[in-house]
């Protein structure tokens, strides 16, 4: 469950970034940025602070080895339900949304790495090391 929640997180943070449909920031903050500017301001700030706390984690968490894998794992399972017939690419508003799927996955998955890992190995991660 603190998995879904945390890529859960992730599609909110992504798809609100942007999304293909009109209801995204980049989106609203192009088209009436200029006249509601204060509140154009504090949105982008709120995404991005959550954009460097998700791949913040995310690097230290797998690095962009890691990013690139676990994209390329995903990329080849769409690839393989296009190659079965499963879903149709032909769609350019699916095709982004497979994207922002893609790419929420990474993210939640390197917020998440460190508990699973730890949970695996029974090894704690150590990032900060305070030395007197």
């Amino acid at each position: 469950m603190p998995f879904l929640i945390r890529w859960l997180i992730a599609f909110v943070l992504v798809a609100a970034t942007w999304n293909p449909t009109p209801w995204n920031f980049t989106r609203w903050a192009l088209d009436t940025g200029t006249t509601q500017l204060p509140v154009t301001v504090l949105a982008g700030l709120i995404l991005l602070i959550g954009w460097i706390i998700y791949l913040r984690a995310t690097l230290r968490s797998i690095g962009p080895l890691g990013m690139a894998l676990v994209a390329a794992v995903f990329a080849a399972l769409i690839w393989v339900l296009v190659d079965y017939g499963i879903i149709d690419i032909s769609d350019p508003g699916l095709n982004a949304w497979l994207g922002i799927l893609i790419a929420s996955l990474v993210l939640g998955i390197g917020l998440s790495w460190s508990i699973v890992r730890r949970r695996i190995s029974g090894q704690a991660d150590v990032d900060d090391v305070d030395v007197e």
